[in-house]
């Protein structure tokens, strides 16, 4: 038997050599040219496929060209978000993979090829088979253009240094009978396969270089430096090049931490104690990080930082300056250690990445910061102590953050793949909640089970490429409950979890209650018992079908709540709880609060907020807003605003009561049902009031991340206004209006397309229109915006102009537009330009359409903001024949639908720019109203 005992030895300890060596493997030869911002490659690939198939190609992941052009999927990407930059680039400024040969291992030419959808992805065309266990080399070269730093923060930088990931020719992962194809969408999750490096890296004599490979010490020559760097089982790495390392090396029993992480008021050795305690920490909570180096750069937390945190002004200051960089490094960290270590699919299983680092990150402050704030000191300030928004634990920041996307019903899977995910969701809310799942997973399981599964799992993936299959079979094994529903609901689900309490009965030592599932949700959810804000007990209601009965011993409590320590992702906490002493057991009181707080479950909140108003009539008009509007949305808000007119004398203001209903599966994703008014003067001696019941649909596509949406607006508007004897028509003082709108737009940086109609229907007319507009941003930096409008009358039976079509300056008869002297007719605020309907600037000899009235509008990119603008249109009036109308002059566009000015030049008039009064023919658009720029920012966040 002892030949057999040998043959077994020999031959595990060939199988253990072949998993732990045999696998891909990339020599380089690299020459850096910082003044050309190139890289100069000879590779040599030794491709091992691991796989049980036999290939005849292989596909290599050539992330560096997704620069290349405006075309690549990078560049769409960063079209979708509102992110210009990079289309109005400098050919230099972008990257690229050039004169790219591969030759195998006879010295023949391979061919390969890349398509036009995915440029930065290559596929090399084998000669022959390429049969399991097996390897082939190929030998490589080709010219890398760095990109500039300023798109995604890797690349060359203005300080002569550069910041590189994804920059070489790597091998793609191969799982599932297939080489995974991702095209670089700035979201690092590069699918490489696990691969030996060797680099000689040569670079000039004044630069120093920094990496998370091994290194040996420089070879020093005349004029430039060769640095020899390795890594073993490595799916990406870090390499920093500069004029002088920004980086400091710490060295902890475990690890060889390199950063060059910003907190200025640190010092270096608090610095170092931070660092030691985190990397510690983690070890002790994961596992032993397989690397002797790490690195954590200030681009990586720049890149994704602590939300929340960074949103501060530093003048605030409300955490310490350890604390801070405490955290900012322990994100960063757990980020790096991660994403080098775990050989997870990155776009498909960025859910566990996040979920681990999120968790750990909340358990790391449960035990070493229990006590901080959402805000930190801020807390402690007497005129903020009545926020909840400073009273909120530190962890509790996480659920809110989730909360504001799934109040606006743009909450997605956490299983989703990554670049499905709107922005919001793929830096910030999806992360957070991935993290409170895990919390939430290991505060039912209890004895620590989560924790241990990861530490499992972590072990598992040193040994073999993993998958989400494999961290769900330890969960369940390591389980002694059934836990199928956190993966059906938690993770591959966007369903909401809401609870309240029904029927609750109460006696001296006992509490019944019926536990209502408001969304048939079947999820585990902890009931607390409360007695004067003391925990006196805690249990798990398990799974079970909606509306069970629950009966528990009452241990003095004075109050029930449900998910208390809010380690349910609940949609609700406002039903949550009951009072088991008060005949009223769900009496909020009022608590009025300045400005803006996140929504209190245990509170009917009254925001109020001073507010200053103007127009010509009214005057500046002070006023006092309250409404119930907190951060959060909610299912219904008030919003009331009554002011002090000080030239009428008299009070004005406006109002609405807003319900929103959401749908969660459905196209039709959103209805709002509000009723508005409105009470301000439209002349100097009269006044306007405005009813406006409105129903408005919103539609989108299957695809959250599509830009297309459409909208549906039905509302009954309807008008009573007091004679003036200054502003004479002969129209109906008070009137009402049926208007139907729809509006289909779909936008993004580079390209705009909205169409939209318009139907309204009264007593004495019927008039019906359409709108399309097209904006077009070309590489230059140019731009054309084209807009068509065509409206005519179903009926007419009014005898004056206020109902007509207007070529510059409607009547605004629905009292919809931002007009400071809506009445003016000569002077400065005449001069206001709102486009709508003909949407022309110069005010023509027939400004009205009684009949019909089609227009053009047009504009170009002249340089920068200045735009060259021309309008032609259309129009017809009764007992007159059409006639065609024209004008053109000077756009300046300083701030987009913010403050605009157009000079005519030459028009219907004739040449306007020679004629007398010419500074009264300037039109101007302005706005007061910040939500215009708050949108302008939100729209590449939602």
């Amino acid at each position: 038997m002892k030949p057999f005992y040998k043959i077994a030895i020999c031959t595990l300890v060939l199988l253990t050599s072949i998993k732990q060596y045999a696998q891909h493997h990339s020599q380089m030869f690299v020459e850096v040219n910082a003044v050309d911002k190139t890289m100069n490659i000879q590779q040599e690939l030794t491709f091992f496929n691991e796989s049980n198939d036999t290939l005849t190609s292989l596909v290599l992941n050539d992330w560096n060209n997704a620069y290349a052009d405006v075309n690549t999927p990078l560049a769409r990407r960063f079209s979708d978000e509102f992110y210009r930059g990079f289309h109005l680039a400098k050919e230099d400024e972008r990257g690229s993979t050039k004169n790219i040969t591969i030759i195998d291992a006879d010295k023949l030419f391979l061919s390969w090829e890349t398509t036009a959808e995915n440029p930065d992805i290559i596929r090399v065309q084998l000669r022959e088979k390429l049969a399991p266990n097996e390897k082939i080399k190929l030998r490589l070269t080709y010219t890398v253009k760095i990109p500039s730093d300023k798109f995604t923060k890797f690349g060359y930088n203005a300080d002569g240094g550069m910041n590189l990931k994804t920059w070489y020719l790597t091998p793609a992962r191969y799982e599932n009978h297939a080489f995974i194809k991702y095209s670089n969408a700035n979201l690092d999750d590069i699918a490489n396969a696990v691969s030996d490096i060797d680099i000689d890296l040569k670079v000039a004599k004044s630069l120093e270089v920094t990496t998370d490979l091994n290194s040996e010490e420089a070879i020093q020559k005349d004029s430039y430096s060769i640095y020899k760097l390795s890594g073993k089982n490595r799916t990406n790495f870090s390499l920093y090049i500069e004029p002088k390392s920004s980086f400091y090396s710490y060295k902890t029993k475990a690890l060889e931490v390199v950063t060059n992480l910003k907190e200025d008021k640190v010092s270096l050795k608090q610095q170092a104690y931070a660092i030691d305690c985190i990397v510690n920490y983690v070890d002790g909570l994961i596992g032993k990080y397989p690397f002797d180096k790490i690195v954590v750069s200030q681009t990586d937390y720049e890149r994704n930082p602590f939300y929340g945190l960074n949103q501060l002004p530093s003048f605030i200051r409300p955490f310490s300056d350890e604390f801070t960089f405490e955290i900012k490094f322990l994100k960063t960290y757990l980020n790096a250690y991660l994403k080098n270590s775990l050989r997870l699919d990155n776009r498909k299983d960025s859910w566990i990445y996040d979920g681990i680092q999120v968790y750990v990150m909340m358990k790391y402050i449960e035990q070493n910061h229990p006590n901080t704030k959402m805000l930190g000191s801020a807390s402690t300030f007497l005129l903020l102590k009545s926020y909840n928004l400073t009273n909120l634990d530190f962890n509790e920041q996480y659920s809110y953050f989730y909360m504001l996307m799934a109040r606006k019903n743009l909450d997605q899977p956490l299983g989703d793949p990554k670049n499905s995910l709107i922005k919001f969701n793929e830096q910030i809310a999806s992360k957070y909640r991935a993290g409170l799942s895990f919390r939430y997973l290991d505060n039912y399981l209890g004895n620590g089970i989560v924790t241990n599964s990861i530490r499992e799992f972590y072990d598992e993936n040193k040994e073999k490429q993993v998958s989400r299959n494999d961290f769900e079979a330890i969960l369940k094994t390591n389980s002694s409950k059934n836990i199928n529903w956190f993966f059906k609901t938690i993770i591959d689900s966007r369903e909401i979890i809401d609870f309240k309490f029904a029927d609750v009965e109460k006696s001296k030592d006992s509490v019944s209650f019926t536990l209502k599932n408001k969304t048939g949700v079947i999820v585990p959810v902890p009931v607390y018992g409360i007695n004067k804000g003391e925990i006196v007990f805690k249990k798990w209601l398990a799974p079970q079908e909606p509306d069970s009965v629950f009966t528990f011993e009452r241990k003095n409590a004075d109050k029930i709540v449900l998910n208390y320590k809010n380690e349910v992702p609940e949609y609700n906490l406002r039903n949550n709880w009951k009072s088991l002493k008060s005949f009223f057991p769900n009496n909020r009181p009022v608590k009025f609060v300045f400005m803006k707080d996140l929504e209190d479950p245990y509170y009917n909140q009254v925001l109020y907020v001073p507010t200053l108003t103007y127009n010509l009539y009214d005057g500046l008009s002070p006023g006092m807003r309250l409404h119930n509007k907190t951060i959060l949305d909610k299912p219904f808000t008030f919003d009331v605003n009554p002011a002090y007119s000080t030239n009428a004398k008299s009070f004005s203001g406006s109002g609405f009561v807003v319900v929103n209903q959401n749908y969660r599966n459905s196209a039709l994703y959103n209805v709002r049902y509000s009723l508005s008014g409105a009470y301000f003067h439209y002349a100097p001696d009269a006044a306007y009031s405005k009813i406006n019941p409105m129903v408005q649909i919103k539609i989108r596509e299957d695809d959250i991340r599509d830009n297309k949406k459409q909208l549906i607006l039905l509302r009954q508007v309807i008008v009573s206004r007091e004679k003036s004897d200054i502003v004479i028509d002969n129209s109906t003082e008070n009137y009402s209006v049926f208007n139907a709108k729809y509006f289909n737009t779909t936008t993004e940086i580079t390209n705009h397309f909205s169409f939209s109609t318009d139907l309204q229907i009264a007593s004495r007319f019927g008039k019906t229109a359409a709108e399309i507009e097209y904006r077009q941003l070309f590489e230059n930096n140019r731009q054309i915006n084209l807009r068509f409008y065509a409206g005519t009358f179903l009926y007419n039976k009014t005898n004056s102009d206020f109902f007509s079509f207007a070529l510059d300056r409607p009547t605004d008869y629905l009292f919809d537009y931002g007009y400071y002297g809506r009445s003016e007719s000569s002077g400065f605020f005449s001069q206001q330009l709102i486009v709508a309907e003909g949407g022309f600037k110069s005010k023509l000899n027939t400004p009205y359409a009684n009949q019909w009235m089609t227009t053009m509008n047009a504009s170009y990119t002249l340089w920068n903001w200045i735009e060259l603008y021309g309008d032609a249109g259309l129009l017809k009036n009764k007992y007159q024949s059409e006639k065609f109308v024209y004008d053109s002059g000077i756009r300046l566009n300083l701030v987009p639908d913010y403050f605009e000015m157009y000079l005519p030049i030459y028009s219907s008039n004739g040449w306007e720019i020679g004629q007398d009064k010419y500074n009264e023919k300037i039109r101007f658009v302005i706005t007061l109203s910040p939500k215009i720029l708050i949108n302008l920012f939100n729209r590449k966040w939602f």
